[in-house]
């Protein structure tokens, strides 16, 4: 061929490397792949979910010389100490799993998770005693403590920009699944089986997690970029060449942040990572000022002393029931409607449930024959409040602090966010029978209803909407960018 037909023909073969290119970038792959992780990471909500519901179906059984698999009955004190210590597990547990994602991975961390959930398992199948009850959960309180520490980071990094808001709100309806799971099981059998029932969960996620990929994010920050490529095109159902834009956007974030290696000082010198900070330990301190740990704990010994005609166990279902239908609606619209306003609504409907819940129990104070025409008030009232708590400030926290900070503070804010949740969790468990034996009741539940109507003005002045944004949009906004 000589040069003039050469030329005559180079046109048409650089249109075609154009068109493929095209090709390549339109490509659409699928979003299956992703969910698939996102859900089975999930299976270690449920785990969650287990260790926070325990306490409402046993804690009838503890109490009872014919169920008790104890040498003697708990003291009040020492079933507080039983509830809370999950809280107290889970607040130093996020100072050991931040730098341990950061060190074996996202992936290796959550299986080494399940570990707290099994010994825990075991240890209360096997007891005889306070102290061994203590100790296990105090281990569920760590295996807690890890997921919900690290969870965050996995989905954050897993998921597309366009699915994380529904990826991310997956981890409340999979934590409520685990109490619903409890709820259910735990009237209706003996002790040990329903502690076998708990025992299997940990090992299905153990099995099934472990066929996950880690995140192309961590793998990209190790050096390991070939690893990030296959994690990457796996996750989006894409080839090589479909994923090259998201892969370069990826590792220009996480290589300039490990450029400046975060740490606690680089966290509250950025001042978008402050307003990140402000923005996530303020929505994770409303969830728990709320008072749902409160409910899930205690949530049949609240049934029973409405005096409602309704069995509390049943009552207890119901709610849980609610938890599940509510917390499946979120991942449907969060990316719709955004974050902020899922996240108002919750907050205003908790205070007018909390408030109207304070005025059942301030009419049963003062012996108003109007009790007994309003015995439904309390059930509706608690299935009103969870449905919006579920919907927004259960699941939404979370979500959005999986999406807040830069790879190279992300382990450490999402620690310091994880443990001012559970400073607060165990402080309320703790405390909250001093409180309600102090002030009655209906002021524990108007307190809690006035601390959501801050959430809400909180939320109105404060957060800022991640709806539709990529991660590094979301930090051009913290820091003021256009």
């Amino acid at each position: 061929m000589n040069p003039a037909e050469l030329n005559q023909y180079q046109p048409v073969a650089t249109f075609e490397k154009l068109e493929i290119t095209n090709i390549y970038k339109m490509e659409k792959g699928s979003p299956s792949r992703q969910f698939l992780a996102g859900i089975l990471v999930n299976l270690a909500s449920v785990m969650v979910g287990t260790s926070l519901g325990w306490t409402s179906p046993i804690g009838p059984k503890l109490a009872s010389p014919d169920s008790t698999p104890l040498d003697t009955i708990p003291t009040a004190a020492e079933n507080s100490w039983i509830a809370s210590l999950v809280a107290l597990g889970a607040l130093i547990a996020p100072f050991m799993a931040g730098p341990c994602a950061e060190r074996f991975g996202r992936r290796l961390t959550l299986l080494g998770s399940s570990a707290f959930f099994i010994v825990s398992w075991i240890l209360l199948l096997t007891t005889g005693t306070v102290v061994q009850v203590l100790i296990a959960r105090f281990l569920q309180g760590l295996g807690v403590g890890y997921v919900m520490t690290v969870q965050t980071m996995y989905i954050g990094e897993i998921a597309s920009s366009e699915y994380r808001g529904a990826l991310g709100s997956l981890m409340q309806l999979c934590i409520v699944t685990g109490i619903l799971y409890v709820y259910s099981i735990g009237p209706f059998v003996s002790y040990h089986a329903l502690q076998w029932a708990c025992l299997a969960l940990p090992i299905v996620f153990a099995v099934t997690f472990f066929f996950m990929p880690e995140t192309p994010a961590y793998y990209i920050a190790q050096g390991e970029k070939e690893k990030a490529v296959d994690s990457l095109c796996f996750l989006r159902g894409k080839t090589v060449e479909g994923v090259q834009d998201e892969l370069n956007e990826i590792n220009t974030t996480v290589e300039d942040s490990l450029k400046n290696k975060g740490t606690l000082v680089d966290l509250f010198r950025n001042p978008g990572n402050v307003k990140a900070l402000i923005i996530c330990a303020g929505l994770i301190s409303f969830q728990q000022l709320s008072g749902i740990n409160v409910i899930l704990f205690y949530s049949q010994n609240i049934f029973e002393s409405t005096g409602s005609s309704l069995s509390p166990a049943i009552s207890t279902i119901l709610v849980g029931a609610v938890q599940v239908v509510a917390s499946g609606a979120t991942p449907l619209i969060v990316d719709r409607l955004g974050r902020k306003p899922i996240l108002l609504t919750s907050a205003a409907g908790m205070c007018v449930s909390l408030g109207t819940m304070g005025l059942y129990f301030f009419l049963k104070h003062i012996e108003s024959p109007a009790v007994g025409s309003v015995g439904w008030l309390p059930i509706l009232s608690l299935i009103f409040f969870v449905t919006v708590y579920c919907i927004g400030f259960g699941p939404l926290p979370w979500a959005v602090l999986g999406e807040m900070f830069p790879a190279n503070v992300k382990s450490i804010a999402s620690s310091i966010v994880a443990s001012t949740c559970w400073v607060l969790g165990f402080i309320i468990l703790q405390f909250f029978a001093d409180l309600d034996k102090a002030v009655g009741s209906h002021w524990s539940f108007w307190i809690f209803g006035i601390l959501c109507a801050v959430a809400f003005v909180f939320t109105f002045t404060t957060v800022m909407e991640t709806k539709g944004l990529s991660l590094q949009e979301i930090q051009d906004r913290l820091n003021g960018k256009a």
